[in-house]
């Protein structure tokens, strides 16, 4: 049997774990933030999008990530011209069989980068948002089961939006975490320089990095061990309170909700509780935290949490709501 394949202890998993962070660290230098967010996505089994101007290494960092799992990736650049079914597949005619046959399309694959995913028109983006909220696709008469692993990032490019097809706020519920990405420091941005330096001698050189790939099994033992993470009815009380408080502010601050439009719905109490446990399993606790939920909350409720247009006249978003419900609601 595979040595790789046999049950690992708790500690086995979390040094694999750690291993893994360390080496994604390494390749995706100044998003630290960035890096955490995935693994929180990989061990809570959900989605996210991630927005941030071009060059901040989204696109590296799910690349980086496939590199080192034992899963398939595929990238999709979504653009206006983009059908449905050249991210499902289609039927394709087999005359010397005469009967069709089904071709998987990149949605198969267990990682999936959607790169600026509001550049497809709305037909492009519901088949995506459809799979990733079903776990399958329904192509003519079949449906088709998607793998174990199937894992979205999606990307946004806030800076331009001419030919833009902004993602409806219903459908952006359907992410588990909304991520911002921002520009590096000027000590980040020297490393930047020197890894570019190191990469374009490697590939000059024919050298190829050896990476340790992860088996899955490792992947869904540690998903298995989130769930187990002991969560205190105190902290669990905090955290439903803080959602709740998203749809009627009034009992915490009246003027609060009159510039929220819509709160988070019930799937946003299911995001931040499993975040906050992948979250406590990453730190090495066997316990969640009311950190862990408010490190969490802004990347879990700001594209939930809607500013009324009041709101957004006094130049309100999402993450100034967030910041707002954290200072309202007390602290267990």
């Amino acid at each position: 049997m595979d040595q790789a394949l046999e049950p690992v202890s708790t500690r086995g998993l979390h040094a694999r774990f750690d291993a893994l962070r360390a080496s994604l660290a390494a390749a995706i230098i100044g998003q630290d933030a960035l890096v955490d967010r995935l693994l929180v996505a990989l061990l809570a089994d959900g989605h996210l999008l991630v927005e941030g101007a071009p060059g901040l290494a989204k696109t590296t960092a799910i690349r980086a990530l496939a590199a080192r799992l034992d899963a398939p990736f595929a990238r999709v650049q979504f653009t206006p011209d983009l059908l449905p079914a050249d991210l499902t597949g289609t039927e394709i005619w087999r005359p010397q069989d005469g009967r069709f046959e089904f071709q998987p399309g990149p949605i198969f694959h267990p990682l999936l980068l959607a790169d600026e995913i509001n550049r497809a028109p709305a037909k492009v983006q519901s088949a995506l948002l459809e799979a990733m909220g079903e776990r399958q696709v329904t192509v003519g008469r079949e449906t088709y089961r998607l793998p174990d692993l199937f894992l979205v990032m999606a990307t946004q490019n806030p800076i331009e939006q001419e030919g833009t097809f902004p993602l409806p706020e219903a459908q952006l519920d359907r992410f588990l975490l909304h991520v911002r990405v921002g520009y590096p420091d000027v000590a980040t941005e020297s490393r930047i320089l020197a890894l570019a330096r190191e990469r374009a001698l490697a590939e000059l050189d024919a050298r190829t990095e050896d990476i340790d790939r992860m088996p899955l099994e490792i992947l869904f033992a540690a998903r298995r061990a989130v769930l187990d993470v002991h969560l205190a009815p105190a902290v669990e009380r905090y955290l439903v309170e803080l959602v709740l408080a998203s749809r009627d502010p009034s009992a915490y601050d009246p003027a609060l909700a009159r510039r929220i439009a819509w709160g988070a719905s019930p799937r946003g109490s299911i995001a931040l509780e499993r975040c906050a446990r992948a979250r406590a399993w990453l730190a090495g606790r066997d316990f969640v935290t009311p950190e862990d939920v408010r490190a969490l909350a802004p990347d879990v409720l700001r594209h939930r949490v809607l500013p009324s247009y009041e709101a957004t006249a006094e130049g309100w978003d999402g993450d100034q709501l967030v910041a707002a419900l954290l200072d309202c609601v007390p602290l267990p």
